[in-house]
């Protein structure tokens, strides 16, 4: 994974971007040394949020065939959650 310097960024703007998502599909940015964040390119980024959801519809599906839900109104659910 190419790292990139925030200083770079401000610097080389979006084509130093450009240069390491061509070489590795994903770059890091860095602060003062630190790794902060991951910059993929926008197909990737669907790919993974898509992942995310397909996740989440099965472990709802799995606390469905479970029976850990509750029914209750909106009232209810709303005294519950905010306790």
């Amino acid at each position: 994974m190419t790292s990139i310097t925030a200083n770079d960024l401000k610097t080389k703007g979006v084509s130093i971007v450009e240069s390491a998502l061509q070489q590795d599909g994903e770059a890091v940015i860095t602060v003062r040394g630190e790794r902060k964040y991951v910059v993929l390119d926008f197909n990737t980024y669907n790919k993974l949020r898509e992942y995310e959801l397909d996740i989440a519809l099965q472990e709802a599906r799995s606390d469905v065939a479970n029976g850990n839900y509750k029914t209750e109104s909106v009232d209810e659910h709303m005294k519950r959650v905010l306790g």
